[in-house]
């Protein structure tokens, strides 16, 4: 078997990612193929942590633009978050894995409300940890969730699941001469105004030294290769 580079992981998925490039807000075949992406990597021995968005229904900065307030659409996206969460763990149950939702905001009955310590406990025992509801407060995007759950879970490395497969100097999409970096300091990439993160969790990376690795999550077993080979995705480290 090949030995995976970390002990656990904290993955930032995109709402979006649930869509898969389609009119569907939760696409069955994307979850489908979630879950058998992480099972792949459970079976390596890897403890898995999830940061989940909910941009495939709403985003707290779209929806002020149409009138609603900040605060509120944050609330909204929260919530949309929760739904996303409880996709995952019912396509994680039906693929034969044990997973738990551990959501920033109450909602008893539905999911647990987040703690620490039950979060550890939770990925030593083997199960997948799904965070919900972002930091539980407005005015924060859910990259900042994933800089502070990883934080907090002491991961080994945050692996920020895009549709480019790492970091380039300029959009890969527009220019056919971008150039994609292998390994990249946070000092470089905040000189470079790199669009990595939201700059409070690049920055919370960059201080508490949480390595990110940028990768494309549509690629076949592309969780399984970014644990497992060091070459693949950009990585962002402290020099």
């Amino acid at each position: 078997m090949v030995k995976p580079l970390y002990n656990r992981i904290l993955i930032k998925l995109s709402g979006e990612v649930l869509n898969g490039g389609t009119d569907i807000a939760i696409n069955p075949e994307v979850l489908h193929n979630l879950a058998e992406q992480v099972k792949h990597v459970l079976d390596l021995g890897v403890q898995v942590a999830i940061v989940i968005g909910g941009g495939n229904f709403f985003r707290g900065a779209n929806l002020s633009q149409s009138g609603i307030s900040r605060i509120t659409g944050d609330h909204m996206g929260m919530l949309a978050t929760l739904m996303n969460a409880l996709a995952l763990r019912d396509a994680f149950d039906q693929a034969g894995m044990s997973a738990r939702v551990l959501s920033a905001i109450p909602l008893s009955g539905v999911v647990d409300l987040f703690n620490r310590r039950k979060a550890m406990h939770h990925l030593n025992r083997g199960r997948v940890v799904i965070f919900a509801a972002g930091t539980g407060n407005p005015l924060f995007t859910t990259d900042s969730a994933a800089s502070l759950r990883g934080i907090e879970v002491k991961a080994d490395v945050l692996l920020k699941a895009t549709n480019v497969d790492g970091i380039y100097d300029k959009d890969p999409n527009k220019h056919s001469d971008a150039k994609k970096y292998s390994k990249l300091s946070f000092a470089t990439a905040l000189e470079k105004e790199l669009a990595v993160m939201d700059l409070a969790a690049f920055c919370q990376c960059r201080d508490y030294d949480l390595p990110i690795r940028v990768f494309d999550i549509t690629e076949n077993d592309a969780l399984k290769n970014v644990v497992t080979d060091p070459k693949l995705g950009t990585h962002v480290i402290n020099e």
